[in-house]
C-alpha cells in the first residue's frame, strides 16, 4: 500500500462508527450488554439525510504523526420517547457509504483509500454491509460537556462490543437529536487488525468514532 493510503477501521461506529454491523437483530457475543431499554413510547424514525457517523484513524510515522477523517451514513434507525425523554434506539449504518473527506479533493486518492477500507483488509463491507450501535441503558448526566451516557452494543464486522458513549440529547417538537463525544475504539476488538509494512508507518488501534443523529416522529 502507498504511504499516502491510510488504513484504518472505524467507524466506525463508527462508528460507527460508532458506528455501526451485519447482525442486525442480536448481539453475536457474549460480552455484550443486557438490553434493559424498552420500546414503550412514542416512535421516531431516523432521518437518514441529516445522520452520520464521524470517523477519524491514524498512522503513525517516525518524523510525524498522520490521519484521514471522513463519515458513513446511516441506512436506517428507530428511537423511542418515553415521558419525553430517550428510551431506547438503534442506528444502522450503511458501511458502503464509508468514505474520506480529507481526500475529497484528491479523487484518485480516495478511491484507493476507500477501496482499501471496504476490502477484506479492513470493513469486508462486501460480507458485512452494515454495523449498528443498539442503545441498552440511558442515564441522564448532571455534570460535564454531556447530558446524557449512552450504553449500548456496538456490531461491526459480526462482532459486538459493549461501549459507553457521552452524549448531548434533546426532544424536543417532534424531534430527537442526538450528539456523542468523539470516543476511541480499539479496531482489533472488531476484527480489524490489517497493519501496513513497518516502512509505511504504524496503523494505531484507536479509531475516534462521533455519532450524530436525528429522529422524526411517526405520524
Amino acid at each position: 500500500m502507498r504511504k499516502k493510503l491510510f488504513s484504518l477501521a472505524i467507524p466506525a461506529l463508527f462508528v460507527a462508527a460508532v458506528m455501526v454491523s451485519c447482525k442486525k437483530d442480536k448481539p453475536l457475543t457474549s460480552e455484550s450488554n443486557e438490553v434493559t431499554t424498552t420500546k414503550e413510547g412514542s416512535q421516531y424514525t431516523l432521518d437518514t439525510l441529516n445522520s452520520k457517523v464521524e470517523w477519524k484513524g491514524y498512522k503513525v510515522f517516525k518524523s510525524e504523526n498522520t490521519s484521514h477523517f471522513g463519515t458513513i451514513k446511516f441506512e436506517s434507525g428507530d428511537v423511542t420517547v418515553k415521558d419525553g425523554k430517550l428510551e431506547s434506539g438503534k442506528f444502522v449504518a450503511d458501511m458502503n457509504s464509508l468514505t474520506s473527506v480529507d481526500l475529497k479533493d484528491d479523487a484518485e486518492s480516495l478511491g484507493k483509500l476507500n477501496g482499501h477500507l471496504k476490502s477484506g483488509d479492513f470493513f469486508e463491507v462486501e460480507k458485512f454491509p452494515t454495523a449498528s450501535f443498539e442503545i441498552t441503558k440511558v442515564t441522564p448526566a448532571a455534570e460535564g460537556d454531556y447530558n446524557t451516557l449512552l450504553d449500548g452494543n456496538l456490531t461491526i464486522k459480526g462482532i459486538t462490543k459493549p461501549v459507553q458513549f457521552k452524549a448531548n440529547v434533546s426532544v424536543k417538537d417532534g424531534e430527537v437529536s442526538v450528539a456523542t463525544e468523539p470516543k476511541d475504539i480499539k479496531r482489533e476488538e472488531f476484527g480489524v487488525k490489517f497493519q501496513a509494512p513497518a516502512e509505511n508507518g504504524v496503523i494505531k488501534d484507536e479509531v475516534t468514532l462521533q455519532i450524530n443523529v436525528k429522529a422524526l416522529e411517526k405520524k
